[in-house]
């Protein structure tokens, strides 16, 4: 039998031409075709910058650590993002949160007792920020009214033990000027994008975005949305003074933010503003109470009158302390105190109202504590204020269950106080429906609707 001869390799190509060619084809257009395509980047940019904060890749996380250094008490918040500035889970939650009391304005006489307050929260926070990333994890800390009310000197002294602290006892990325005494427009801003970002409101025209009134413990704040043209028409303010408008560019938006922060005029500040108006008894405490009142280092007399409380005495104690009248208006819309009002219009029609507002709320009961947005209206604290004035503060631990002791004689006091700011302060309509927020709903899961995520999305958009 003859061996069957071999092909040689040139010979294999020509039988099979047809073949190869059925196969060769296709491939090459496929090469050519992935070849002509745009290489993917490495990285991807948020807001103009092209890494991750802290420098990571594109599909990492970053976090953020920020504390809330307020009058009434501190508390930290961390969150986590993806490459996309959006919100991840921390365990089961999307951000964490834990507070303590009081705030760091309680230990004006001991500024390293006051950043040591602050240890317990930053050993939680760095606990929920994995190992790896923790030296490149922002960690800021935001005073509010409260320092601001001891004065630059005493708050400094305090800022500065807090630098400390952070500079030898924490594994955090830090930089000494982000521990500072935040001003009243940067805390309002911030709470305006904190709301506004968890709500899918940014990116939108400033119509539909919402407004939002803040009422913390030393100061009030502010802030909505204006178009352009009333931008441009706000008052020149004097030097030293914060601006009326902010600029800010979010979500491939330019929005014209008018905030204005009211110093002593949040609910702890305000009880001693009305506390003031009288020397003697106070129409605004409830019955059969005679103490006194402590707030930014100064006692007032807090006592009863013998009629006790009385809700419209009261209500005009509290027209006086927001100067109502006083200075003269020089513009053409004003709040109380003389401050242009930002024109009004349609960033302002739909009111979200944080912090007291709430508490004191859920605390006359005449909201669900259990639900983090709750719609009402100014006219229900005027309600809840007439049904706590005519109670002596005995009377009040059975009727008031939810407030707590050192709250109960000035319930009358706060409850007159936030209606009265509403409307003849901020001249909202009694009527006009609002929204009380405590947390705002945000894929699965509630986020604290307070600044300092606004302040996070600001650290993680500008890292780099």
């Amino acid at each position: 039998m003859k061996r069957a001869r071999q092909d040689s390799i040139p010979d294999k190509i020509q039988r099979f031409r047809g073949v190869i060619l059925v196969i060769a084809v296709p491939l090459f257009l496929i090469s050519f075709v992935l070849f002509l395509m745009p290489r993917t980047p490495a990285t991807i940019s948020i807001t103009g910058r092209k890494t991750m904060p802290g420098g990571g890749m594109v599909g990492s996380k970053s976090y953020a650590v920020i504390f809330d250094a307020g009058s009434s008490g501190s508390r930290v918040h961390v969150y986590c993002f993806d490459d996309k500035l959006d919100l991840l889970h921390i365990g089961e939650e999307l951000e964490l949160f834990k507070q303590l009391k009081p705030g760091l304005s309680f230990y004006a006489n001991d500024p390293k007792q006051a950043a040591n307050s602050l240890v317990s929260l930053l050993e939680a926070a760095e606990n929920v920020v994995p190992k790896e990333l923790r030296h490149k994890t922002p960690v800021k800390v935001g005073a509010t009214a409260g320092l601001r009310a001891l004065g630059a000197e005493t708050s400094e002294q305090i800022l500065q033990a807090v630098r400390d602290l952070l500079q030898h006892k924490s594994s955090l990325k830090f930089q000494p000027d982000w521990v500072t005494v935040l001003d009243g427009t940067q805390e309002g801003a911030f709470q305006w994008v904190t709301i506004n970002y968890l709500l899918g409101r940014l990116g939108n025209s400033y119509a539909n975005t919402v407004g939002v009134v803040d009422l913390g413990g030393g100061s009030v704040q502010m802030a909505y949305a204006i178009p352009e043209k009333d931008a441009q028409n706000a008052p020149k303010v004097s030097d030293g003074q914060d601006s009326y408008v902010q600029k800010l560019f979010l979500k491939g938006t330019q929005y014209y933010l008018y905030v204005h922060s009211y110093l002593h005029y949040g609910l702890l500040a305000a009880r001693a503003e009305i506390l003031k108006v009288t020397d003697d008894a106070s129409n605004c405490i409830l019955g059969g109470y005679d103490g006194s009142y402590k707030y930014g280092g100064q006692v007032y007399k807090a006592s009863a009158t013998p009629s006790g409380a009385s809700f419209s005495k009261c209500r005009d104690d509290a027209i006086k302390a927001l100067s109502i009248d006083k200075p003269a208006c020089t513009h053409m819309k004003c709040t109380f105190g003389g401050i242009w009002n930002g024109g009004g219009g349609d960033g302002q029609k739909n009111l979200f109202v944080a912090s007291f507002f709430y508490d004191r709320a859920a605390e006359a009961g005449f909201i669900d504590r259990s639900k983090p947005v709750v719609h009402v209206k100014p006219a229900d604290f005027e309600v809840a204020a007439k049904r706590a004035c005519q109670l002596s503060v005995e009377d009040a631990k059975t009727t008031f269950p939810l407030v707590q002791q050192d709250n109960l004689p000035y319930l009358c006091m706060d409850l007159v106080y936030q209606y009265t700011l509403l409307v003849d302060g901020l001249a909202v309509n009694p009527n006009q429906d609002i929204t009380l927020v405590k947390q705002v709903q945000y894929g699965d899961a509630y986020v604290e609707a307070a600044w300092p995520l606004g302040s996070a999305i600001e650290v993680a958009s500008s890292s780099s």
